[in-house]
């Protein structure tokens, strides 16, 4: 019964840690950047300011992401090691997002979290079984697709102050995940 009860414990323990979100970013130069990535993206470089390339490192995995601002919209377009797309993703304000998701998306953070202030709203095109062409393609029309995801950084307060999720909705504003993020500014009190 003891071990069984100490096994329960032991993946309880592990789906917590796999829930925290602990990224670290750091800015690279073009000629670092995987070579197949920067040649999807060359055609929407196209009036495209404050281009920068970056190697993020969440623990698991190693990803290059590029940011760059265009058409009025903040945009982040994120590879792994090899190049291949994994998703791309531009910030919106909440009046973008159609008033059906908007009703659902704020029920689930009313019920689920005490005082939620949303920081960011990002509106997310993951591969899923498409092209890398045809993704690029639909997020650079802001198409509001039915496999398109809301991702949403909320900030709320517990007992041992404020703390912040990185929360994922369908386009619908079905819950899909959490993350709790950590502070990128506080690695020396982690280890």
């Amino acid at each position: 019964m003891k071990f069984k009860l100490f096994i329960l414990l032991f993946i309880g323990c592990l789906a917590l840690t796999a829930q925290v979100k602990k990224e670290q970013e750091f800015r690279i130069e073009g000629d670092e950047f995987p070579e197949i990535a920067l040649k999807s993206l060359q055609p929407y470089f196209t009036d495209a300011k404050r281009i920068r390339f970056y190697k993020e490192f969440d623990g698991k995995k190693i990803s290059y992401e590029s940011k760059f601002k265009k058409d009025r919209l903040k945009y982040s377009v994120e590879f792994d090691s090899l190049g291949k797309l994994e998703d791309v993703e531009f910030i919106i304000r909440e009046k973008d997002l159609p008033s059906e998701t908007w009703l659902t998306l704020q029920h689930y953070l009313g019920a689920n979290y005490e005082n939620p202030k949303i920081k960011k709203i990002q509106q997310q095109y993951p591969l899923g079984n498409r092209s890398t062409f045809q993704v690029l393609k639909a997020a650079f029309q802001n198409l509001l697709l039915p496999d398109i995801n809301y991702e949403l950084i909320v900030s709320t307060k517990t007992k041992s102050g404020y703390v912040s999720y990185e929360i994922t909705f369908d386009a619908t504003g079905n819950f899909l995940s959490a993350r709790k993020l950590v502070d990128p500014n506080y690695d020396h009190v982690l280890y």
